[in-house]
This record gives structure tokens, sequence and C-alpha cells, in this order.
């Protein structure tokens, strides 16, 4: 059942996944991370399309580091549809995976190119039309290029957060993605997603998570768990 409630006997904080849960921590990550956003580096939406492609199974630091000479290379959507595969999987070899990914961006920017006039897509249905694109891509740019909150963009460390925290028992990303927008409001759905991002990386690490310096130990059912 999702949201799960905790069997840890020792935590006494809210039910988890209820609306007091969830306030107060999305109040208390508010607090720590002032500045949170999305920290792919772009100034378009096919930027924004491309780097999010990229990141598959890859860092953002990484995916920075290669897109700053991306995207001086590559400056429209017609550069990245005309490009050689063999070409194109050498300049983003370091993000791993490059050849499906260099395969996808160039069969995407062709669509985009012969269905949409040469512009990214703002719809959830026409962005999941491309290739490459699945919901977490078509959530990032819809909500960070567009300023369009479809969906809430689930990636590794919300999952992990989601599950610590007692939101859900689940891995799958679209499943979680579907607990989270029944459990959070939808006004915090973009800020939540990265939030969690920010949180997972400074505090609640995958396999080290530092619950005896976080803030947020008295709300989650795993802290005690974790400490151990």
């Amino acid at each position: 059942m999702e949201p799960t409630s905790t069997s840890v006997s020792t935590y006494s904080g809210p039910e988890p996944g209820s609306p007091e849960q969830v306030k107060a921590i999305i109040a208390e990550l508010r607090h720590l991370y002032p500045d949170a956003k999305c920290t792919l580096n772009f100034s378009t939406p096919l930027e924004l399309l491309i780097a999010t492609q990229l990141a598959a199974q890859c860092t953002d630091e990484r995916v920075n580091i290669v897109t700053k000479d991306l995207f001086r290379k590559y400056r429209s959507v017609e550069d990245f549809a005309t490009v050689s595969q063999e070409e194109l999987e050498q300049d983003i070899k370091s993000t791993g995976f490059y050849r499906n990914k260099a395969k996808n961006i160039r069969a995407a920017c062709q669509r985009i190119i012969t269905e949409y006039g040469g512009e990214v897509p703002h719809t959830m249905k026409d962005l999941l039309s491309l290739p490459g694109v699945a919901r977490k891509t078509a959530n990032v740019v819809l909500s960070n290029a567009f300023g369009i909150v479809e969906g809430y963009t689930v990636d590794t460390h919300n999952i992990r957060l989601g599950r610590r925290l007692g939101w859900t028992t689940g891995e799958d990303a679209a499943k979680v993605e579907q607990t989270f927008m029944r459990i959070i409001p939808r006004q915090d759905w973009l800020d939540l997603s990265h939030l969690i991002i920010y949180h997972g990386r400074a505090i609640c690490d995958a396999r080290r998570p530092l619950c005896s310096q976080c803030t947020l130990a008295t709300l989650c059912p795993s802290a005690l768990l974790l400490q151990k």
C-alpha cells in the first residue's frame, strides 16, 4: 500500500505521507536549500532537452562539462539532426551509453523538424513522441523550460528519499510519480523534486546517509535504522 506506514516502533513522528509530514518536510527543505533549481546548464528548451537526455545514467556535473563545448558546436536543432552518428558519439562519449544517446538525440531533433516546425514541443503528449524521451525528461523540459507543471520529476534521489521517508515502497519511476502526485500539493511538485535532489546529494547519500546531521531525522521513519 502506498504511501506506506512505518513499522519502526521507535518512530514517533507524523504518519509517513500524511499532509502534516509532507508539509513539514517541504518547509525544512526550502529552509535548507533556498536556491535549489535544475542543475543542468541550458539557455533554450532544445539545450535542456539534449542535456536531460545526456543525464541518463550520468551526473549533471559531467553533463555540464560536456555541454559547455557541445552547445557551442551545435547551435540549432538542424545541427543535431544532420550531424553523423559517429561524430555525435565522440562528442558525448564521456556521458556513457553514448551510442544510444546519440541515436536518440539525432532522431528526436529530426522529428522536431518534421513534426513540430523546428521548435521543441511543449505538451507532454508531443514530448513523449520524441525518441529517447520518457516522462522524467518530459517533466524536466516542460517545467524548467516552459514553466508547465504536468507531473512530478522522479529521479533516483527522489525514489531513494521517497522510500526512506515512507512515501513509497516502489522503485518504478512511473508508479512513484503517481504516488507523489497524490500526496504532494501540486504547487510544490517542481520545487520539491529539486529540493530532494539537493538533499540527496548533501545529506541522504545512497550508501552513507548522514542521519545524525539531518534536520529531517524526526520526520523520517528510516533515520534510526540507517544510523545503526
